[in-house]
């Protein structure tokens, strides 16, 4: 690791130039008057303190380039200001000091972000959001010992690049990594692949053959999706962590095995122990050393560094030339919930970089989905266990009932925000004018209009006045919609687009004459 230091104020240049030194960290010192671009790139420095200038046209370029490049930047400010300071963090510094410097102070801020782009580089984590931060320091805890590890997280956060950056870490990096999805193997194969088979097992087992626990023999084994075990293996599985030894499948001989577990889950393990899906015993097992990864939306603020991470990287892959993505873009994908995670991002990303016209990436060419906002109904709905000792029926009518109140709530929300919008435009506080929303048709979900007060609205028109209650709104376009549909209740659910019991609890709610519904 590298750290470029430049001589705009000279004396505390020399100062940390020979602090770092003495920490065995690599310098380089360069002058305001030589090639800083040229220096940059006949260097390869991974971190750039700036020690003066800081909000000169040339630096805050020089800096907004380093970014692209994912070199960190650390400034000596002249004065202590936090306004300037904060206009400073926002042009991309990592850290930014005000003179007169405490140089022990700045040394020790620069060892930090070099620690984190050493442990980055390792397992491939990319991020400076306290939530990675704390997972880089459990991993780099957690690598010395050989106990196991269970890793918990959604699908597309990085689990694998955990596991893989443990066995870096490890003693053991120079042994087999051998990394298994038993969610993607058939349970009658699942026991050959993980513990291997005689000759002659069952039918078609020609030869022995090592399964991957011999394979990871003295190195690292990671069990993915380890919820999908079916419980027939998890009691051999549950055995070789506590015995270390495992038998192969036809064999009667035990075979011991040293081997570092690491298991990943996207679904929480102890709610599945809970519901008698998953053994308690195997799961405290597992569970001896745990880390969550947090989802892209818990640390959002590492979003520009994965976008500028992830063009850099598919730029080259690709042979493309980025033009760029403007700052309304960046923050729409910093404020999108992303359900997919990193890897939904990075598919964002390399769709940007192959299909960008050649021109900087606007708020426009971000796809539709993202740029409204509304990505809670792409959103699946996860029911806990909340009905302790329920059985299957019981829970999925629990289900049944979150979704409905979900998707009801996404109605009312959309009604809401189309009613603001035809107020907006019609100028509603001047009086004089009301609203009448459509009831949904075979031709449109929910359409809007304006008319004067006189006028006599259609029959299947719900009149919106100021004033009114959102239940009552509610109310007036269920009964429209029952009209359309001449009382099939069946039908004023498809076009509500909510369940049909979720639309007949609420006739019952707004005492509707439920018996004068006509039925298929």
């Amino acid at each position: 690791m590298k750290a470029l230091i430049t001589l705009t104020d000279v004396e505390p240049a020399i100062r940390l130039n020979a602090l770092l030194e003495r920490s065995d960290i690599e310098t380089a010192v360069v002058s305001p008057l030589d090639d800083m671009r040229g220096a940059l790139t006949r260097e390869k420095p991974d971190i750039v303190v700036l020690t003066g200038g800081l909000l000169d046209a040339h630096n805050v370029a020089l800096v907004k380039d380093l970014l692209w490049d994912d070199t960190g930047v650390i400034g000596f400010a002249d004065v202590r200001d936090e306004a300037i300071d904060e206009r400073l963090r926002a042009a991309g510094y990592a850290e930014v000091y005000s003179k007169p410097v405490v140089l022990a102070d700045a040394a020790a801020g620069i060892k930090r972000i070099l620690e984190r782009k050493r442990l980055s580089k390792l397992t491939g984590l990319i991020g400076e959001s306290e939530a990675i931060r704390e997972v880089l320091i459990k991993i780099e805890q957690i690598a010395p010992v050989s106990s196991t590890v269970l890793i918990e997280g959604e699908s597309g956060t990085g689990k694998e690049l955990v596991a893989r950056g443990i066995h870096r870490l490890s003693p053991r990096r120079n042994k087999p990594f051998i990394a298994v999805n038993v969610g993607a193997l058939p349970e009658t194969l699942l026991e050959s692949e993980l513990f291997g088979h005689e000759k002659g097992a069952f039918t078609g087992a020609a030869e022995r053959r090592l399964g991957r626990f011999e394979l990871a023999h003295g190195g690292t084994i990671f069990l993915d999706e380890i919820g999908d075990v079916p419980a027939s293996t998890q009691v051999k599985l549950l055995r070789v962590l506590e015995e270390r030894e495992l038998t192969r499948v036809g064999g009667s001989q035990p075979i011991p095995v040293d081997v570092r577990v690491v298991a990943a889950t996207n679904a929480s393990l102890r709610e599945a122990v809970e519901l008698g899906e998953f053994r308690s015993d195997l799961y405290f097992r597992l569970n001896v050393l745990r880390i969550y990864l947090p989802p892209l939306r818990e640390r959002s603020d590492d979003i520009p560094i994965l976008v500028r991470r992830f063009v850099r990287e598919l730029s080259q892959q690709h042979d493309r030339a980025f033009r760029g993505i403007s700052s309304e873009a960046m923050q729409l994908l910093v404020d999108y919930s992303w359900p997919g995670n990193v890897r939904e991002l990075r598919n964002l990303v390399e769709s940007m970089v192959v299909l960008a016209p050649g021109h900087e990436i606007g708020a426009a060419d971000i796809p539709p989905q993202m740029r409204e906002g509304d990505v809670s109904r792409f959103l699946p709905v996860h029911v806990g266990p909340v009905l302790r000792g329920g059985s299957g029926s019981e829970g999925r009518e629990l289900e049944f009932i979150v979704r409905s109140l979900v998707e009801l709530k996404l109605q009312v929300e959309e009604l809401r925000r189309r009613l603001e919008d035809v107020s907006a435009r019609a100028g509603q506080g001047s009086g004089g004018w009301m609203q009448e929303v459509a009831a949904p048709g075979p031709s449109s979900a929910l359409a809007a209009g304006i008319e004067p007060r006189e006028a006599s609205p259609p029959a299947n028109v719900v009149t919106v006045r100021p004033g009114m209650s959102m239940s009552e709104v509610e109310r007036a376009v269920i009964e429209a919609a029952l009209r359309e549909t001449r009382g099939n209740r069946r039908k004023a659910a498809e076009l509500l687009q909510i369940g049909e019991r979720t639309l007949y609890r609420k006739l019952r709610e707004y005492q509707l004459p439920i018996d004068a519904v006509i039925l298929d």
